[in-house]
């Protein structure tokens, strides 16, 4: 059992029927206050926690909403009528996952919306993660980010699922099954282009190009190795793993993806800003 992973036997979820319903755990499965009920609003959380809980969904809206920005010009020039459409899909996706971010940050009355109003006025290059800075100059970087960056969000709502603050644990069943449409998309258009060449909008050589750009951006998301803040997070019951330990995960997960795609990643600290 990794560090941060709730006690072996402990559920995630109750069935209630036969028809599979699912009724959310109700209390706190990991951290410090293990076995007590869940927090469900702003004012009764603890006020370091609290502090943490907006700076997580501040940095979780920034992402969503520059992910519309980079993804918006391909939207009328994606290769097929089909990537268009799945295009679209992605941004509407993220918008509502930016949505939901917000909604929780409202909880916090108004610190809450003055973050939420600094957001919504972001520009491009203007983002907190270097990843979602740049642009996205060739459909292989909308591969190459769909599939790396992406997945590396799926992890991060991962390590909030069933978390101590009920508010956020509810939202993230729905924005994980929607993640998974763009990781399964970004697989596919790397796939195509080794497999298929400059007949596909490209070719093998720029699909690897793209994947030794974005996989470097992908690796820094998960942040300083040594985080004091991801360890107060499994404290408190809202992350599952250290930042290192989720991109342990991860970073084992893509090298067994890549090697069926037939590229090559580079070393895992080529080109990194954080460690």
């Amino acid at each position: 059992m990794a560090a941060g992973d709730p006690p072996n036997g402990t559920p995630t979820a109750r069935n209630l029927s036969s028809g599979g319903t699912i009724e959310p755990v109700r209390e706190i499965l990991w951290g410090t206050s293990t076995g007590v009920r869940k927090y469900e609003t702003a004012t009764e959380l603890p006020e370091e926690m609290r502090r943490l809980v907006v700076k997580l969904m501040v940095v979780q809206a920034d992402t969503e909403f520059a992910s519309i920005q980079q993804h918006r010009p391909w939207l009328d020039r994606a290769p097929t009528l089909e990537d268009r459409w799945i295009e679209s899909r992605i941004v509407a996706d993220e918008a509502r996952h930016g949505l939901q971010a917000c909604r929780i940050l409202r909880d916090f009355g108004e610190e809450g919306q003055r973050f939420i109003d600094e957001l919504l006025a972001k520009r491009e290059g203007e983002h907190k993660l270097d990843a979602f800075n740049l642009a996205f100059d060739r459909w292989s970087d909308v591969g190459a980010f769909t599939c790396l960056v992406d997945r590396v969000g799926v992890y991060q709502l991962r390590a909030f699922q069933e978390c101590s603050y009920g508010p956020l644990a509810r939202a993230m069943p729905l924005m994980l099954s929607e993640e998974q449409l763009h990781l399964n998309f970004g697989a596919s258009v790397l796939r195509r282009m080794v497999q298929d060449g400059a007949k596909y909008y490209g070719s093998a050589d720029e699909a690897s190009e793209a994947v030794r750009k974005w996989y470097p951006r992908a690796l820094d998301m998960f942040g300083h190795s040594n985080s004091e803040t991801s360890r107060r997070a499994i404290e408190f019951g809202l992350k599952r793993w250290t930042n290192e330990e989720a991109r342990r995960r991860y970073i084992a997960e893509v090298t067994a993806l890549f090697r069926t795609i037939g590229i090559e990643l580079p070393d895992e600290h080529r080109d990194r800003h954080v460690e």
